[in-house]
């Protein structure tokens, strides 16, 4: 006779298994689809974002016309933004080769004073290592750039699709969603326009609150760098705005580059101070910016955050710690909708 406790724990127990082949299979289709699978997961954030500008603009002019608006805009701001980046770069580059040559030179002899006490030509002695090291290996590194040219390639492939998938998705994302509910089964039509479209709220927000989020820490940072004159304020900038989309990792990640920079160009109390942004920002960020922007959308604990992006980089790298924490967002959002309501 088998107890009623066993058999409620086989049933859970087969139940999950069932979750956990399904949820394999899909992660292996998707791994075998990375690339449209990540061009639809970019469309879907640029619908996102430009959606509502489409539709307030779509109240003065026809539909197709407010969408090409919205999205040729926002084309020609992201490649203002990246020619001005790569101006930046070009025009200091002298200037900043010689501040990073006179950098080493002061790291060096700040290394060689108390408490440190390293040799006299340590640094040096480990730069003709590397030199050596990439004259040893420039076979290894020609093919590593090569494999970088291809992923270059497949960079733009994805941008395109995605690009072009969002045309689509900004003019008509609604019918195409009542076509695909056509295609159900009736009785269950109801359930699962519910589901999407509290998956879709939830992914809307969070993308809208993250990029504000995003941009509130750029322009923290940038001004600091700009304030403490630290050598490619603009870029850094930049890259704290996009490694901010990779929630609790990607900003010091971002801030200690800077830190490195102001480190070899302005010394090492400037350094310091650049390190003790990380600190304050992660402070901004986690008890003002969070609270206000992200609250009403997404509604999960840190240590839930943590893991998520933890396992979403040992999965898929930097595109699952991108992607994780968007995704058990939405899931936690779908089953407490339908869990409440059904």
């Amino acid at each position: 006779m088998v107890s009623p406790g066993l058999r409620r724990a086989a049933g859970y127990a087969w139940r999950l298994l069932l979750l956990g082949v399904a949820g394999y299979a899909a992660f292996t289709v998707l791994e075998r689809l990375q690339l449209p699978a990540v061009a639809v997961f970019l469309a879907l954030v640029v619908t996102s974002v430009l959606r509502p500008v489409a539709d307030l603009l779509d109240r003065v002019m026809p539909r197709p016309l407010a969408v090409l608006i919205t999205l040729l805009s926002a084309v020609l701001l992201l490649a203002g933004l990246f020619t001005l980046v790569g101006e930046v770069v070009a025009s200091g580059s002298a200037r900043l080769g010689m501040e990073f040559r006179g950098g080493l030179g002061r790291i060096e002899r700040w290394l060689e004073g108390a408490p440190f006490h390293v040799p006299s030509g340590t640094v040096a002695g480990l730069q003709g290592k590397i030199g050596s090291f990439l004259a040893s290996h420039r076979s290894m590194l020609i093919s590593t750039a090569v494999t970088g040219a291809s992923r270059v390639v497949e960079a733009a492939t994805v941008a395109a699709l995605a690009l072009f998938l969002s045309v689509f998705f900004i003019h008509s994302g609604d019918r195409m969603w009542q076509w695909g509910l056509q295609q159900l089964p009736t009785g269950s039509r109801s359930t699962c326009d519910r589901a999407g479209r509290v998956a879709w709220r939830t992914f809307a927000g969070y993308t809208r609150g993250i990029v504000i989020v995003a941009a509130s820490n750029a322009v923290l940072v940038g001004l600091a760098l700009w304030l403490l004159q630290v050598p490619l304020a603009l870029p850094l900038t930049l890259l704290e705005f996009f490694a901010t989309l990779i929630p609790l990792v990607g900003s010091p990640i971002a801030m200690a580059i800077a830190s490195v920079v102001a480190l070899a160009t302005r010394g090492p109390v400037t350094a310091l101070i650049v390190l003790g942004l990380i600190v304050v920002i992660g402070q901004i960020e986690g008890h003002l910016l969070h609270p206000l922007v992200m609250s009403w959308a997404v509604r999960i604990h840190p240590v839930t955050v943590a893991l998520s992006v933890t396992a979403g980089a040992v999965l898929a790298g930097v595109i699952g710690a991108v992607v994780a924490v968007p995704l058990v967002s939405v899931a936690w959002a779908v089953i407490s909708e339908l869990r409440n309501r059904g």
